[in-house]
């Protein structure tokens, strides 16, 4: 559908990457992965014909069709929401008066008759158009994508300028889902969406009839929708076969590979110069020097790139505060008429780390801000533990840094005991290298110094951390530093993210915000999406602190109960062998299918023509597809022996 055949580009006089080869096929679900700078979005931009590439061709087949959503910088104007998104319609919906006059012309001529032929085609071609759009649900289409984005039947009515950036973004991306295009081009499409519509996203592109390339700093949205991970790392694309987990384990395994293999050929290259060293002053093996010559010369060395430094930053740990951190008592806020929060009580614990979700507008910002002191409750009563320090990060957290600080002295200030290098080491994992770390932190952008605002806080935080968004603007291993460092803090946590993955990994309890109360889960996201979908009720603060309220330890560390099976039929000598040596031939064809899997993606990126590409990708297809047979087949055999032998 799309090819790239030894592609290159360049950003000034930097080299992002080059010789890449790359088929697009119609069913491509890709998560476009790589460190900061490293030209992902560059290259997604080529994809989309928005730039042009300085080394190489692509080449695209006839008919298909490109949609492209950049990160931010579009703005609608002139329409309603749901004008706006039914515009990309408009060809489709004039076909129908079309249809209507062709209908007239078709009353008028006589059957048979050269105008009557060429109308009738004409109009044939129109409906199957019409049809194949469903165009009599067009507007049923419209709301399901808007409803899914999180629009509310009254924002379909306002004027597309009335939103912010982010809402802006929400509208270009409904219109691209419209159109369905032959490939979507994704950049960052989760940045300005919260976990009700991440997941309704997730469930949409997992259905996606057609293909589809993205870039997301969400991992656990990559390991959800892709099922094949492209990285660009060392000005080279590296393609890998499965989903963001898969990516890491295959990264890690052939890189194995690689400094195996290297260490083999360094033996190799070390007897050789060192039989040639030895016998070179001696004329009776002159020959045989000149062979070992020839052969040393003839090897193509394997180079092993250096691989990005794992960090691991430890928070400096601070005073321990009393058992209960914050204890919430009847909590009212309104703004004028409008009702944000009503009769909330909770109290959070010393160790805890709660994780605050909720649609958008729900008042989750509005409680954090509360909690840490810089906005006051309409009435109820907020109190903080004994030896409390609370800390808080905002999403604009960078509008109170010193402009006319340098970002090393200014982080150093308040880290006196932390070295200058490892400070640098976090800087850099937070995507701060060389000589950023000098410049006045007044000329970085928004998201950078956000970034940094983030680091900062983590070199001297209090014992309460309150954190609104705090992995917007980061990258995957900013966010794996920063959810590693905090899981490792020994205070208290309260933090808002769109992350699945980030609060899977961090939350202990979450506190829904919804219908201006909060309902308290234990656990972790997973947790409370499975009490949500049918597990026991949600528990609020009110309820358990009632006398009548007895907890129920089913709650809290049971699963749902299974049903009783019945006992496993116990099969015969002669099945049981059959059973086995099954196995044990799947176990056989698995490893050699896989590398015969490896060989064809190896040669699909060795580009020689078109129709050999077309043949290989096809024959790559099949082979897939015979994996994934075994892999099942292999799934049941396992279970059915160990079944019986238990």
């Amino acid at each position: 559908m799309l090819q790239l055949s030894g592609a290159g580009k360049r950003f000034g006089q930097k080299l992002l990457y080059e010789d890449v080869n790359w088929l697009i096929t119609p069913d491509e679900r890709t998560g476009l992965v790589g460190g900061n700078g490293t030209g992902k979005s560059t290259l997604l931009k080529v994809l989309a014909g928005v730039e042009q590439l300085d080394l190489g061709t692509m080449t695209r087949a006839r008919g298909m069709t490109l949609g492209y959503l950049p990160q931010d910088g579009l703005a609608l104007k002139g329409r309603s929401v749901f004008d706006e998104c039914l515009s990309i319609f408009d060809e489709i919906r004039s076909m129908e008066q079309e249809a209507e006059d062709l209908s007239a012309k078709l009353a008028e001529h006589e059957p048979g008759s050269p105008a009557y032929e060429a109308a009738a085609d004409r109009y044939s071609y129109i409906t199957d158009v019409m049809h194949a759009n469903d165009i009599y649900t067009l507007d049923y289409q419209v709301g399901t994508v808007l409803g899914g984005l999180g629009f509310s039947k009254e924002d379909w009515l306002r004027q597309t300028e009335e939103f912010s950036g982010g809402w802006q973004m929400r509208i270009a991306l409904a219109k691209l889902l419209l159109q369905k295009p032959s490939l979507l081009l994704l950049d960052e499409p989760t940045n300005h969406l919260d976990l009700e519509t991440r997941n309704w996203l997730e469930d949409y592109l997992r259905n996606y009839e057609n293909a589809f390339v993205l870039i997301s700093h969400d991992r656990y949205f990559l390991d959800v929708t892709v099922g094949k991970t492209v990285e660009l790392w060392n000005k080279r694309a590296h393609f890998y076969f499965g989903n963001y987990e898969k990516y890491l384990k295959q990264k890690e395994e052939r890189r194995a590979q690689l400094m195996s293999a290297y260490k083999n050929q360094r033996d190799q290259i070390e007897h050789l110069e060192s039989f040639i060293n030895r016998f070179r002053a001696q004329a009776t093996k002159a020959k045989q020097v000149q062979s070992r010559i020839k052969e040393l010369e003839k090897i193509e060395r394997i180079e092993v790139p250096e691989d990005e430094a794992t960090i691991h930053f430890t928070i400096p740990q601070p005073p321990a505060s009393g058992r209960t951190v914050i204890d919430v008592q009847h909590l009212y806020k309104s703004y004028g008429e409008k009702k944000i929060l009503e009769d909330v009580s909770f109290s959070i614990d010393r160790g805890d780390r709660i994780a605050l979700v909720g649609a958008n507008g729900a008042g989750k910002s509005t409680l954090i801000r509360m909690l840490s002191g810089l906005e006051g409750p309409t009435s109820g009563e907020i109190k903080l533990g004994h030896n409390v320090l609370a800390d808080y990060f905002a999403q604009d957290q960078y509008k109170v840094l010193d402009p006319k600080a340098k970002m090393l002295d200014d982080i150093s200030g308040i880290a006196l005991k932390v070295p200058q290098v490892e400070l640098r080491s976090l800087l850099g994992c937070f995507m701060f290298s060389g000589d950023d770390v000098f410049k006045e932190l007044g000329v970085l952008s928004g998201g950078e110094r956000n970034r940094y605002a983030m680091a900062k806080m983590l070199v001297s935080p209090a014992n309460m951390l309150l954190l609104d968004e705090p992995t917007n603007h980061l990258d995957l291993r900013a966010k794996d530093v920063l959810l590693d460092a905090i899981r490792k803090f020994t205070g208290t946590v309260l933090f808002v993210s769109h992350d699945r993955y980030f609060i899977d990994g961090l939350a202990t309890r979450v506190f829904e915000v919804e219908d201006r109360r909060v309902h308290i889960y234990p656990g972790n996201y997973e947790d409370y999406l499975w009490r949500k979908q049918g597990g026991p009720e949600k528990v609020t603060e009110e309820i358990r602190s009632s006398p009548a309220y007895v907890p129920d330890p089913v709650v809290v560390v049971a699963a749902p109960v299974k049903a009783a099976v019945s006992p496993i039929k116990k099969l015969n000598p002669i099945k049981l062998k059959q059973l086995e040596d099954r196995l044990a031939a799947v176990e056989h064809d698995m490893p050699k299918l896989e590398g015969d899997i490896a060989a064809a993606e190896e040669q699909l990126g060795n580009y020689s023509s078109a129709d050999e590409s077309q043949r290989i990708a096809t024959s790559l297809e099949k082979m897939r597809a015979d994996h994934a047979a075994l892999m099942i087949e292999w799934e049941e055999l396992s279970t059915q022996l160990e079944e019986q032998n238990t």
